[in-house]
């Protein structure tokens, strides 16, 4: 409870431009340069701050904007501190996955090779493209932002839709494309744990590299141990926390830490040495 309660709290907190829910317009003020730790689009109307992704994708192609060592930091600063603590505490696409997954459904698991996907898209989507595809003043083409993140479609497109009649007239192909990969996201996820965070998600992946070496970390206790599995079947992304602690795939919910029998899990900053 103590970690929705977070999840919520952020999610209204970084989206609390509530007159942009009204209006249709974009909080255009100064917190906008500031970027937001999770994955939250720019466009959202409610956003107060900027997305990392979508910032990273705009400074790719030149060197000379001094916001892309701004956004470079960011990142680094977020997954030195966390890792992928953020995931699991700090994204409000990371919490709405989770409550449809509380739908009564049949539960399933996907392969561990799915995970490497979202480097892919990471590597491709988001540096690649913006640095090939770059305007005159050397700005990237947010192609991760255009062509994939439902995150984006549901917080800044939809919304923008019904509130503007002229954006609705002007949807097209692409609009339908999105609509398509976020309806996939929405129905995998009353069956699959997080299933965009697992397999899609470039910021994930960014903030995964972090986790085997994070400040805050997980660590076992070898005398207090059993390996039971316990704390192996309890995680819903699907890590052997006795084995890897640090797995880049730990979002650390602190699920395995409230299930161990013998208390051998803990978590902190720097707890393993």
């Amino acid at each position: 409870m103590k970690r929705k309660f977070i999840q919520f709290f952020n999610t209204i907190l970084i989206n609390g431009y509530f007159k942009g829910f009204l209006s249709g317009k974009i909080y255009q003020g100064k917190l906008k340069k500031i970027c937001v730790p999770g994955l939250n689009c720019y466009s959202c109307p409610g956003a107060l701050g900027s997305c990392p992704i979508g910032s990273l994708q705009a400074v790719l192609g030149s060197y000379k904007y001094k916001i892309s060592m701004y956004v470079t930091g960011f990142l680094i600063f977020f997954g030195a501190l966390m890792g992928r603590f953020v995931c699991g505490w700090l994204c409000p696409f990371g919490l709405l996955q989770e409550l449809l997954y509380k739908i009564k459904s049949v539960k399933t698991r996907l392969p561990k090779w799915t995970t490497y996907i979202k480097y892919v898209v990471l590597l491709v989507f988001v540096i690649i493209l913006p640095l090939m595809w770059t305007n005159d003043f050397g700005m990237g083409d947010p192609t991760f932002c255009k062509y994939i993140c439902p995150a984006g479609t549901l917080e800044g497109g939809i919304p923008l839709l019904i509130l503007n009649k002229g954006l609705r007239s002007a949807a097209g192909v692409l609009f339908t494309w999105k609509i398509s990969i976020l309806i996939l996201i929405i129905i995998a996820s009353i069956f699959i744990f997080r299933p965009f965070c697992k397999v899609l998600c470039p910021l994930g992946a960014i903030y995964a590299l972090f986790n085997p070496i994070s400040l805050y970390r997980y660590s076992v206790d070898d005398n207090k141990c059993t390996k039971c599995g316990k704390c192996s079947t309890v995680c819903k992304m699907d890590v052997d926390i006795y084995k890897t602690p640090n797995s880049t795939e730990c979002i650390r919910c602190g699920e395995c830490v409230e299930e161990c029998p013998t208390s051998a899990i803990k978590k902190g900053i720097l707890s393993d040495k």
